[in-house]
């Protein structure tokens, strides 16, 4: 594996977006969680399987089957060739300290998008979500908040967070993340 980096940032951030640019401009895999879980469920993997029948029953995955399935999607070929992008991986400590010792030196760089809690949510309610209440965006953002702020700071301690203003046109955000990433690889 050359290239290995982590997206992070808030719901209504960018990230997704910025995801697809960076994966598309330095020629690596962009993978997030959803893709990844929905690709070995369909693949019938023994994971993939156990996922399943864990989202069937209305359970979040556990740390376990995710971390198996996100080593397995880092073991194909085209992630060993090119790289990759993680988006929505690792989400806990624990998760980000399995990835490192999946990929080693590999991991060079955490971006996180960062965009103020009254931006995001703005930018979700202006979406016109039918589950984009006001009150269902602040739970998200909570969650996220609590789950993330040690993983932020874990990433801050590995040397490799890079904090990047996302306020902007998608073309600003983009241009300041590419340059964020060629000063730190």
């Amino acid at each position: 594996m050359t290239l290995g980096m982590v997206i992070l940032g808030r719901q209504g951030s960018g990230k997704g977006t910025q995801a697809v640019h960076i994966a598309e401009r330095f020629q690596i895999v962009h993978i997030s969680t959803g893709d990844m879980l929905r690709s070995a469920v369909q693949e019938g993997t023994e994971l993939g399987l156990k996922a399943k029948s864990i989202m069937d029953s209305g359970g979040l995955v556990t740390d376990d089957v995710v971390n198996g399935i996100v080593a397995e999607r880092l073991a194909k070929d085209d992630v060993q060739n090119s790289g990759f992008l993680l988006d929505g991986y690792p989400r806990t400590v624990g998760q980000a300290t399995e990835l490192k010792q999946l990929v080693g030196d590999s991991l060079k760089l955490a971006i996180n998008l960062d965009v103020s809690i009254e931006e995001v949510t703005q930018r979700m309610m202006s979406r016109g979500r039918e589950d984009d209440t006001p009150e269902a965006i602040a739970r998200r953002l909570e969650l996220y908040e609590a789950e993330t702020a040690p993983l932020i700071e874990w990433f801050e301690n590995e040397n490799i967070l890079c904090v990047i203003d996302g306020l902007g046109t998608e073309i600003e955000v983009h241009r300041r993340v590419i340059e964020e990433i060629q000063r730190n690889i």
